[in-house]
């Protein structure tokens, strides 16, 4: 019985230590694209729009995303590792973002001054180019056909393009680890619309 015992136990040993691997992938791609969670490819149908979908992957073995365009190409995506990520299918939109310090609602829709304004549209213009970007600064510039690992905290908030949300819930005393990410087309619309609100110095004989 001994040697059945020992196998038993094996096989247990062994199922415990690969369920513990978590892979949590979201798919950013275009309109009517056919993802696949289990075949693990994306095949595109349309170059506009924009939809996504989270996959969750049990194992401590690389995972590969095949992602077919419209014209045909094919790119091989790898999940090498544990953690969160990004993957982008789209056609034509880089995907830029990062790490967002946690606010409340009330922060979130405080009004904000000039200075901060003109900060921002820095920032943004910055991000566009992929300027300082880099994981280490917790800042991303994804291009189509490419992932990036986000964190490894598979349980931290993504915001994606698109969405609306300016705040996120806390549960508990510790702040939600939270990233925001827009579409590069999406970004140049806002800086657009932010330089519009800001006001110049006022003339020297004012």
């Amino acid at each position: 019985m001994k040697p059945v015992f020992f196998g038993i136990l094996g096989i247990a040993v062994l199922f415990a230590s690969c369920s513990g691997h978590t892979k949590k992938v979201i798919v950013y791609a275009n309109n009517s694209a056919a993802i696949n969670e289990e075949a693990k490819t994306v095949v595109n149908k349309d170059n506009t729009g924009h939809i996504d979908k989270t996959f969750t992957y049990n194992s401590g073995d690389k995972v590969t995303i095949n992602i077919t365009f419209m014209d045909g190409k094919t790119v091989a995506v790898d999940i090498p590792e544990d953690g969160y990520y990004i993957v982008n299918t789209k056609a034509r939109d880089t995907i830029i973002g990062g790490y967002q310090k946690y606010s409340t609602p009330q922060e979130a829709n405080r009004i904000m001054t000039q200075d901060e304004l003109k900060h921002n549209i820095d920032s943004l213009k910055q991000m566009v180019t992929g300027a300082n970007t880099s994981a280490a600064n917790r800042t991303f510039f994804i291009l189509p056909g490419t992932a990036s690992k986000i964190t490894s905290n598979i349980n931290a908030e993504i915001v994606g393009p698109y969405h609306r949300m300016t705040s996120v819930a806390k549960v508990g005393d510790e702040d939600p680890e939270v990233y925001r990410f827009y579409s590069i087309s999406e970004v140049r619309e806002t800086i657009g619309k932010l330089e519009k609100l800001t006001v110049g110095p006022p003339a020297p004989n004012q």
